[in-house]
C-alpha cells in the first residue's frame, strides 16, 4: 500500500519556521557614512545635538521684532547683515537685520519678513510691507531632531535619506551588520552559460542559464557577499561536493534546480547526507519545490541551505517572498514582509489554484492591474512586463474589478 504524501505546508507557516531558523550573524562592521546605503544598522543612532543647532532663517529677508513691524508699512534702518554661517549680534531695537535662508537668527528678533515683501529704500532703510506674526518664518532649534532623540532605530536598513540624516547628525562612520557570505551554484545538465555557445550552436534540449543572472543580481541587492560557483551537473557526486565546498566559507548556499522529485534531481539527498532538511515543497504556485535545510562544515557549525526551483519564475517567485524575508533577519531586520497595497482587477482569474498563487500583473492607463497572458511557471518574461504580483489565496477567482492585494517588484526588490 503506497503511504499516502504529506499535504504541502502553506506559505506563512513555511515562512514563520524559515525565519525562526535565522539568527542574525554575528559580527559587524564600521563603515563610512558615504557606503551604508542599503546596510542594516547595528546600533541606534542617537543625536548628540539639536538640529538645526540653532533657530534659523527659512527665507531670505529681513529679520525683525515683530512688535515693531504692525503697522503693515513700518520704515527701518539695516543694522547687519547675517549670511549663513556667521554670527549675528543682537538685533538692535528699532532696526532690521539683512537674513540669508539658513543663517541664524539673531537675538532680540522674532520673525523673518520675506524680501518680497520688503522694499529697499534710496536712504538703505526698509519698508516691511507686511504684518508679521511672531515665529514666521524661522526654523527653532530641533525643530527636526531634539538633542538625545533616537532618530534612526537599530535594524534599519538604511536608505539614501538616512545616510542624509545621519550625515546631519555628525556621523561620519556607522556600525553596520556584517555582509552574508552567499555561495551559488545552478544544477542541470541542460544548462548553457550564455557566450559559450551560440543559439545556433545550441544541442537539443538545452537552454540558457537565466536563473544564475538574477538570482545573482537580487543577492547582490540583498547586501550579500556572493560567490558564484557555476553550474553542477545532474550528479550526485559532484552535488556534494559542491555542497561541502560551498558551506566552508560562507552563511548561506543558495541553489537553483534539482530540488523536485525526479532521479535527476539530487539536491535532497544530498543535502541529507551532509545535514538536515527542514522545509521541502511549498504550497505556493509558482514555487511548490522550494528547500530549506543545514549543510554541516567539515570543522564545525553549518551553512544554511536554500533551494530553489529551476523553472526561473518559480525561483524569482520564492526567492522574493522566502530567501528575501530570510537575508533580511540574517542582518537584524524584524519587519522583513513586504508591504502589499489593495487595488483593482481589470482581469477575470475564473478558477482559483489549491495553492497560494502569485499573478504577474501590471497597472493600465486606467490605474487597474491587467494580466500576463501567460502565468507558465517557465515563462520570465511576465517578470520583467509586470509591475509586481497579485497575491492570492488558495481557493480564490478574482472577478474584474474586485480588489486585489497587489505587491509591487519596486516593494520587494528596494
Amino acid at each position: 500500500m503506497q503511504t499516502p504524501r504529506k499535504p504541502l505546508k502553506p506559505l506563512d507557516e513555511a515562512l514563520q519556521e524559515l525565519l525562526a531558523h535565522a539568527l542574525v550573524l554575528t559580527g559587524s562592521e564600521q563603515v563610512d557614512t558615504f557606503d551604508a546605503d542599503g546596510r542594516v544598522l547595528l546600533e541606534a543612532a542617537v543625536s548628540p545635538l539639536q538640529v538645526p543647532p540653532q533657530d534659523n532663517s527659512a527665507m531670505d529677508g529681513y529679520a525683525v521684532r515683530a512688535a515693531e513691524c504692525a503697522s503693515g508699512d513700518a520704515v527701518l534702518p539695516v543694522s547687519q547683515r547675517i549670511p549663513a554661517g556667521t554670527a549675528p549680534d543682537a538685533l538692535a531695537a528699532g532696526t532690521v537685520a539683512r537674513i540669508f535662508t539658513g543663517a541664524p537668527v539673531p537675538a532680540g528678533a522674532d520673525a523673518i519678513v520675506m524680501q518680497e515683501d520688503c522694499e529697499v529704500l534710496d536712504d538703505g532703510r526698509v519698508r516691511i510691507k507686511s504684518r508679521p506674526e511672531v515665529g514666521q518664518w524661522v526654523r527653532l532649534s530641533g525643530d527636526d531632531i531634539q538633542q538625545g532623540a533616537t532618530v534612526i532605530v537599530a535594524g534599519t536598513r538604511l536608505a539614501p535619506a538616512h545616510l542624509g540624516l545621519a550625515a546631519s547628525m555628525g556621523f561620519a562612520t556607522l556600525a553596520v551588520a556584517r555582509k552574508p557570505r552567499v555561495a551559488m551554484f545552478s544544477t542541470g545538465d541542460e544548462l548553457v552559460m550564455p557566450g559559450t555557445v551560440a543559439p545556433q550552436d545550441m544541442k537539443p534540449g538545452s537552454i540558457y542559464n537565466s536563473n544564475r543572472f538574477f538570482l545573482r543580481a537580487l543577492l547582490l541587492r540583498m547586501g550579500c557577499e556572493v560567490t558564484d560557483l557555476g553550474i553542477v551537473p545532474d550528479d550526485r557526486e559532484a552535488t556534494v561536493k559542491a555542497l561541502e565546498q560551498a558551506a566552508q566559507n560562507h552563511d548561506v548556499i543558495v541553489t537553483s534546480g534539482g530540488v523536485s522529485v525526479g532521479e535527476e534531481d539530487h539536491i535532497k539527498p544530498a543535502v541529507q547526507q551532509l545535514g538536515q532538511l527542514d522545509l521541502w515543497q511549498i504550497s505556493i504556485k509558482p514555487g511548490k519545490p522550494f528547500a530549506y535545510g543545514r549543510v554541516n562544515r567539515k570543522d564545525h557549525g553549518f551553512a544554511h541551505f536554500i533551494g530553489l526551483p529551476g523553472n526561473p519564475v518559480s525561483s524569482f517567485v520564492t526567492f522574493q517572498v522566502l530567501v528575501r524575508p530570510f537575508l533580511l533577519r540574517l542582518q537584524g531586520v524584524q519587519n522583513v514582509l513586504p508591504r502589499a497595497i489593495q487595488a483593482r482587477a481589470d482581469f477575470v482569474w475564473p478558477k482559483g489554484d489549491k495553492r497560494r498563487e502569485f499573478l504577474r500583473v501590471r497597472y493600465n492607463q486606467r490605474g487597474g492591474l491587467e494580466l500576463f497572458r501567460n502565468q507558465s511557471s517557465g515563462v520570465l518574461t511576465s517578470t520583467a512586463w509586470g509591475d509586481g504580483v497579485v497575491d492570492n489565496p488558495a481557493g480564490t477567482t478574482i472577478a474584474e474589478g474586485d480588489s486585489v492585494s497587489f505587491i509591487p517588484f519596486s516593494e520587494l526588490m528596494a
